[in-house]
């Protein structure tokens, strides 16, 4: 017999959320800084696909590793920090950040209630 999988957690679900919706952006703003020439052509686009893959990295560990939330906020302080490239990235890093500091604190909050309920 297989032991029934582990309930996945109301913050782990939520990070995971936030993280693959970033994804999309991350790979976006990638080709932007590409496009506009803020840096050479290797480094826009492999700089891009490295936090991508660190990002697609966070969100398989996060099942896993308690640890793999600090990827998580390393990845919201590299997006924040892509505005020194294109400064509209401050912007829509911050965007990002915030909403990832709100599924953090309401995952955990949610996740203590179920915790107190059982």
């Amino acid at each position: 017999m297989s032991t029934p999988p582990r309930r996945r957690s109301a913050q782990t679900s939520l990070g995971q959320v936030v993280l693959g919706f970033e994804l999309i952006v991350v790979a976006l703003a990638a080709l932007t800084i590409f496009g506009l020439g803020a840096l050479p052509p290797a480094l826009a686009l492999g700089g891009g696909a490295a936090l991508c893959l660190l990002m697609v990295l966070t969100i398989a560990l996060m099942m896993r590793f308690k640890w793999a939330f600090i990827l998580g906020w390393i990845v919201q302080v590299i997006f924040v920090a892509s505005g020194f490239l294109v400064t509209m990235l401050f912007l829509i890093g911050a965007v990002f950040a915030g909403i990832w500091t709100f599924a953090m604190t309401t995952g955990a909050k949610l996740d203590s209630q179920s915790k107190g309920n059982s």
